[in-house]
């Protein structure tokens, strides 16, 4: 394994900013980090005191014939970051082609998605009506967490072990910069309505649907 295998995460100082990428300078070591636009659109305001900015990264291995070039894909968070692995996922979207497409907010992209609004979705970069409607087929039901994202850049926080699933749909909240006892209130209200959940992704898919019909 490779230094550049194990970069999870990037905090330097901002040298220069493209339409989907940025040259960050890390200790005098320059790398440039492809991001979405809906990321690029925020990362100013992420910039802290001393002029640096934070990313996740997700590395992967462009192969051209018979080499290989790597390369970096940044985030503003771990959920984000997520979203864009389940992303991927879909048949015909490799990493660049996603980075591509995903120009508007996440939260934005998964609500079309979860309301199977394909026509939304072929307004994307690169995304025709027929990866449109994989791209429901592929994740509708599954991005509840996701829809959950808030304008503002996700706080970081510190990851505790779960105690069980209730508490980690609990982390995600705090990540997503929900406020303890608003998170908690959602959840319970979440598990009053619905007896039937059992794991974090199901609580956070509940958690959304009554965001949507209040």
């Amino acid at each position: 394994m490779g230094l550049i295998d194990m970069i999870v995460s990037l905090s330097g100082k901002l040298k220069e900013k493209y339409e989907q990428s940025l040259v960050i300078d890390v200790d005098g070591i320059s790398y440039e980090v492809l991001v979405p636009g809906s990321v690029i659109a925020r990362i100013d305001e992420t910039t802290d005191k001393e002029g640096k900015v934070h990313l996740k990264t997700y590395y992967y291995m462009q192969i051209n014939q018979a080499s290989g070039l790597p390369m970096l894909i940044g985030f503003l968070n771990d959920i984000e970051r997520d979203f864009f692995l389940q992303f991927i996922k879909v048949s015909g979207i490799g990493p660049k082609a996603a980075v591509r497409a995903l120009n508007k907010p996440i939260a934005e992209i998964t609500q079309a998605i979860d309301r199977g609004d394909a026509a939304y979705l072929k307004t994307l970069p690169g995304i025709g009506m027929q990866r449109a409607r994989e791209i429901v087929a592929k994740l509708q039901g599954k991005v509840g967490k996701f829809c959950l994202i808030q304008d503002k850049a996700a706080a970081v926080v510190e990851k505790t072990e779960a105690v069980d699933w209730q508490e980690e749909a609990l982390t995600v909240l705090l990540q997503l910069q929900y406020k303890k006892q608003e998170a908690a209130s959602m959840i319970e209200k979440a598990l009053k309505q619905t007896d039937s959940i059992n794991s974090a992704e199901e609580l956070l898919n509940e958690i959304y649907k009554q965001k949507v019909n209040t």
